[in-house]
């Protein structure tokens, strides 16, 4: 029969608890008198040893890293647009330049994701090239007669 295993039951592995060292306990314990910290010096004081994050005098990560977020070049460069901009865009062919030409998107954005928004309403068929695009924004794309290219 198969032993039950209950939270009572429960116990660490053998011989991964190790009862806690006495220090200064005596010249028998194996550890009396210095408590194995030695004759002098900083590490024998009560106070002794180094703060936490202290790299043994060079300058410490905390101090040698910006103190202020950064700028990830991706997200720079990205951006999206709503469904119902589309309609400011002259001719049927919205890719990256025919939006910047109808000052939709700015110069600098190099990656733009069409999304689909509360108040998408394409007035026009248009062929989008070379855009990300949602999968309700393609729905709504294709509904208006347009199509979506790679």
């Amino acid at each position: 029969m198969e032993k039950k295993l209950t939270l009572d039951s429960l116990k660490p592995a053998e011989g991964s608890k190790k009862p806690k060292l006495r220090v200064g306990r005596g010249m028998g314990s194996g550890v009396g008198k210095t408590c194995r910290r030695g004759i002098k010096g900083a590490g024998a004081r009560k106070s002794g040893g180094t703060r936490p994050g202290f790299e043994g005098g060079q300058m410490p990560i905390k101090i040698r890293l910006p103190k202020f977020g950064f700028f990830s070049r991706i997200a720079q460069v990205t951006t999206e647009v709503p469904l119902n901009e589309l309609n400011k865009v002259e001719g049927e062919v919205v890719d990256l330049l025919s939006l910047k030409k109808a000052d939709i998107i700015g110069h600098k954005f190099e990656n733009v994701k069409i999304i689909l928004s509360k108040e998408a309403k394409l007035s026009k068929a248009v062929v989008v090239k070379g855009l990300k695009v949602t999968q309700g924004a393609k729905a709504a794309i294709e509904a208006a007669g347009g199509k979506v290219e790679e």
